[in-house]
């Protein structure tokens, strides 16, 4: 399908999808849910497809990882369109009201953004997450997913638009754009004619060149710089199942933890015990000249490790003197994406938590739960790192805009 045609569909369907009503949305997400779990055997032999070839073409590990589809990942994605369904419903919902003087009587109300075309890479689940959360937000969606996991983007949304048909709902509120060109993905980011907000998820480099190139307004979601700071004050036997769960159950995710961050005079103590747990799990140690005597094996960190995004069994040390250098340090290096501190000293704590400019800052806890379904918003749409609009994990109110209705009873402006 020719991209004007497939953007002149999603608009119209928009407005078929604004006007449904919430018991007619949820059935809908949860034949979805059942259709892909029903057609896992054929979403799994279109990923085989996929990530055969990104393996041959030496695809990263934490890439093919973000690739791999198996049973409990569908069923994943299948029990994120259920919760959604669980959720309320935004679209009508009344967040200001008042009267003026003159009697006009002024309401101000949760609306859908419309069309929202999505861009992003090679996570095949973020085609469910995002049919999702734009449909029960009451937007229609158009795609763009990677050419590395084509075979399951179109598997997935072709099962998705039956689920639609089959309930009398117009399947093109979900619309997949197959062409893999790169110049089509130029042309979809001047489709502002039909799409009312573009929303990047991936690399660094995908976000900029959506942000640099696109004509439609553009909510950036980005890459995922996080630290982990392991006060002076800090139960140690805490932080380090913190640092492995961060840093080690999937190493490429935005919200992995990237870096360490130590207070000075714990790093006798505790850098040791890291040191072990990171050679544990086979994690290549970058530290600083205060921290490299600590950690056996350790090599010299450079000024650009500590702002890399390193998706990978790679993590980056500093040592520093005081939460406010950690603050500092973070401030400088971080992406705007989540940050954690340990510590058992509730003035350091809130003091990281006021100061650390980011979507998500935690306390005792692991950067890993900056994500939809863990913030209880049943999936995600992705973390934006702005601050105009939507920040951290995207639900359904990040998906919707807002107009205000206006009651009079014969007035004219004088």
């Amino acid at each position: 399908m020719e991209l004007k045609e497939l953007c002149t569909r999603a608009k119209t369907a928009k407005y078929d999808v604004q006007n449904l009503s919430t018991d007619e949305k949820n059935r809908a997400l949860l034949a979805a849910a059942d259709a892909l779990v029903s057609n896992a055997e054929r979403i799994i032999s279109a990923n085989d497809l996929d990530v055969k070839k990104g393996e041959e073409n030496g695809m990263h590990v934490g890439l093919v990882d973000r690739l791999r589809l198996n049973p409990q990942r569908i069923a994943a994605m299948a029990e994120g369109l259920k919760q959604v369904a669980l959720l309320p419903d935004p679209i009508g919902e009344v967040t200001d009201s008042f009267e003026r003087p003159n009697g006009l009587k002024i309401k101000k109300v949760r609306v859908p953004l419309g069309v929202i075309g999505i861009i992003y890479e090679s996570r095949p689940n973020v085609t469910a997450d995002a049919f999702a959360l734009t449909f029960k937000a009451g937007n229609a969606a158009i795609l763009k997913g990677g050419s590395d996991a084509i075979n399951s983007n179109i598997a997935i949304a072709d099962i998705i638009r039956d689920a639609l048909g089959g309930l009398g709902i117009t399947p093109d509120a979900l619309q997949l754009i197959e062409d893999t060109d790169r110049a089509v993905t130029t042309q979809f980011m001047k489709m502002n004619e039909y799409v009312d907000v573009l929303i990047p998820r991936g690399s660094a480099g995908l976000i900029r060149a959506v942000v640099d190139n696109s004509t439609i307004p553009v909510i950036e979601t980005g890459t995922g710089n996080c630290h982990i700071y392991v006060d002076k004050d800090a139960d140690l036997d805490k932080a380090i199942p913190i640092i492995i769960n961060a840093k080690t159950q999937r190493i490429g995710v935005c919200n992995a933890a990237e870096s360490l961050i130590v207070h000075g005079d714990i790093k006798e103590k505790f850098l040791p015990l890291f040191a072990a747990a990171m050679k544990e799990h086979k994690v290549e140690v970058r530290a600083d000249d205060e921290s490299l005597g600590f950690i056996p094996g350790a090599v010299s960190a450079t000024k650009e490790d500590f702002g890399k995004e390193y998706l990978d069994y790679i993590i980056s040390v500093k040592t520093v003197n005081s939460v406010d250098e950690a603050i500092e340090h973070i401030n400088r290096y971080n992406t705007g994406h989540s940050e954690s501190i340990i510590t058992e000293d509730k003035e350091t704590a809130q003091r990281f938590l006021d100061r650390v400019d980011a979507a998500c800052v935690y306390v005792n806890a692991s950067t890993r739960f900056t994500d939809g379904f863990e913030f209880g918003f049943g999936a995600e749409i992705g973390i934006s790192t702005q601050k105009l609009h939507a920040r951290g994990p995207m639900g359904l109110k990040e998906l919707t805009s807002y107009k205000y209705e206006i009651t009079g009873d014969g007035q004219i402006r004088e």
